[in-house]
């Protein structure tokens, strides 16, 4: 053969190579805008409730900044633990796509140790909607840290409604003046029925609307102007509290809820469970004689016990002629029905018709019609103890979460024994109900794209908030009582509404579909804070068996080490980390500059 056609081969060969080793997919990736942000975690002094107090805050603010992306935008935020206890942040909601190691969960990172940083490298891949952050450890979402996150759509992609004329982040919360080393430590003791000290809007305590307002607490208001429309994206980042949220005299039109567009209706008031993220459009088509009253109550719970069981915030229109008087809107009814919280949450649809962050609709994806490959039925436990003594823990399925030194993603890789066994979860709950619990580091295996079936059961007498990192879920069906394998008949396989965070209401079930198509070990949790602290949460771990880069990146060159590779440690972070997006996605890039000269150079030699 002439040694010009050998060339070429080798030509071809090498441009082929490129293509497929992935090189156009990260140099799309490498063009994509970078958003730097820069954190300083640090201890600030607030009242919220009218009582000083130290909250965790992120540039000295509290709630920290809003983060304001864009669909594929790369995210370089670099986190300084100023605090005196370990820290991480966790992004709730935001999926992660080949990125897990920067979930900022226990079992994906090694704990930013004070006076150390720890910069965060991810892309919001394929993701619009409403969510937010907060710091996963120790209960300190229960003393601030938290803050909210946009993702908005890029111009290309249209939205199914009129764009606002303002974008407003409103964050509920339970709140507790003690401070979540005090929660901590009481729920360590198992001293369980902490009960609130109020409810927050926006790290802010209630406007005095009547007399059991102490005087001298600071209040939020929002300025608006007459006529015109905001999106308000409201988030519930309390403790365990489920919050009714309404604003007086004003429709709530609902458009999304944790990244999907959703039939458009109007409600006087929604239900908002912990960990729950929904926007709405909000008309100022009132006269303004007065301000206006944002209200977002405890729900489910015996209000008599609580100091302060509203949160008010203050609507001011720009020609408000006078203060909010009178009562608060009234919530939908007495607080310990959930029949009406269980109607409107089946009233929450998919929007069939509408695309998110790419052209497709997103009833393109025919979610009822693919077969389930894995069923994972949980039942929550606890309080109860743990087999040979100690104090109250939570679980599922019997199982209460043991926390390793070594994070669960990096025993992984490094394939390190006698960290956990995978699958030693049991996948259904005993049909004995237990007399303790069984202490376990709970991880179960998922099969790669394939199609899971999760039930939450849910005995107690509390409504049940859980959250799956990594993914959005369809939820299928709500039902009272125990599930049975004949309930799937009454599944919603059309239209459910696919998100990251479902309530199960007491003595209930609730039914989520998941396609298992995002590699990376998943953080599957309670998002009530108490119960997650104490175990209610395990890890589902999907693998590509082709171990490729497309879909799950190396170990980041940044990696905190701590546990068993404790060793491999050989510094601290005191500086922002080199593998920031500019960096991480200059090599990809440059590679795909040579690539398309190889590949140029081989079509002009055919």
């Amino acid at each position: 053969m002439a040694a010009q056609s050998w060339l070429q081969l080798v030509w071809i060969w090498v441009a082929w190579s490129c293509v497929t080793a992935g090189e156009w997919r990260w140099a799309v990736q490498a063009l994509d805008a970078s958003l730097y942000l820069q954190w300083e975690v640090s201890y600030v002094t607030v009242a919220p409730l009218g009582v000083q107090q130290q909250v965790i805050g992120i540039n000295g603010q509290f709630p920290g900044p809003v983060i304001k992306s864009t669909t594929n935008d790369n995210l370089v935020i670099n986190v300084v633990n100023n605090l005196d206890e370990d820290l991480l942040i966790t992004w709730n909601g935001i999926q992660q796509r080949r990125t897990s190691w920067q979930d900022g969960v226990s079992g994906t990172n090694c704990a930013i140790p004070p006076k150390w940083n720890w910069t965060y490298n991810f892309q919001v891949k394929d993701q619009i909607g409403s969510y937010f952050y907060f710091p996963s450890l120790g209960l300190q979402r229960a003393g601030g840290g938290y803050g909210g996150f946009t993702i908005t759509n890029r111009v290309v992609i249209s939205v199914p409604f009129g764009l606002p004329d303002g974008d407003i982040t409103i964050l509920i919360g339970d709140w507790y003046n003690a401070g979540h080393k005090a929660l901590r430590a009481s729920v360590e003791k198992g001293q369980l029925s902490e009960i609130p000290d109020g409810v927050v809007i926006n790290g802010k305590g209630p406007y005095p609307y009547d007399s059991s307002v102490p005087r001298g607490i600071l209040w939020q208001t929002y300025n608006v102007d007459p006529g015109k429309t905001y999106r308000f994206r409201v988030s519930n980042v309390g403790s365990s509290s489920s919050l009714n949220f309404r604003i007086q005299n004003h429709n709530l039109f609902l458009v999304e809820t944790e990244g999907s567009y959703v039939a458009q209706q109007s409600y006087s008031s929604l239900d908002v469970h912990v960990g729950q993220s929904y926007s709405f459009l909000v008309t100022m088509d009132q006269d303004a004689s007065s301000d206006y009253y944002i209200v977002a109550s405890a729900r489910f719970v015996d209000i008599t016990k609580w100091s302060q069981p509203n949160g008010v915030a203050i609507l001011h229109y720009s020609n408000s002629r006078g203060p909010a008087t009178g009562s608060l809107p009234p919530p939908p009814d007495d607080g310990q029905d959930p029949l009406w919280s269980l109607t409107q949450a089946q009233s929450i649809r998919w929007n069939l018709s509408a695309g998110a962050a790419r052209p497709n609709p997103q009833g393109s994806f025919h979610y009822g019609q693919i077969a389930v490959s894995q069923t994972l039925l949980l039942r929550g436990s606890g309080p109860m103890s743990i087999q040979g003594g100690g104090s109250l823990r939570y679980g599922l399925n019997g199982m209460s979460y043991a926390t390793p030194s070594t994070p669960l993603k990096l025993a992984d890789y490094y394939r390190l024994s006698g960290v956990f066994i995978v699958d030693a979860f049991p996948s259904r709950p005993s049909t004995n109900s237990p007399a303790s619990l069984t202490s376990l580091t709970s991880v179960i295996s998922g099969g790669y794209r394939g199609f899971m079936e999760i039930i939450f059961q849910n005995d107690d007498s509390v409504v049940q908030s859980y959250h799956l990192d990594g993914y959005a879920f369809f939820v299928v069906g709500f039902g009272s009582g125990e599930w049975t394998e004949a309930n799937r008949g009454s599944y919603n396989k059309i239209d459910a509404v696919a998100r990251s965070t479902t309530q199960v209401f007491p003595r209930s079930w609730t039914a989520v579909l998941v396609e298992l198509d995002n590699v990376g070990m998943w953080n599957l949790r309670s998002e009530l804070l108490p119960n997650w602290y104490l175990g209610q949460e395990l890890y589902i771990r999907v693998l590509n068996p082709e171990n490729s880069i497309q879909t799950e990146a190396a170990v980041p060159d940044n990696a905190i080490y701590c546990g068993l590779l404790a060793s491999k440690q050989k510094a601290a972070f005191t500086a922002p980390s080199t593998s920031g997006a500019a960096t991480g996605l200059l090599l990809p890039f440059l590679k795909f500059l040579l690539c398309n000269f190889i590949i140029l150079l081989t079509l002009f030699s055919l």
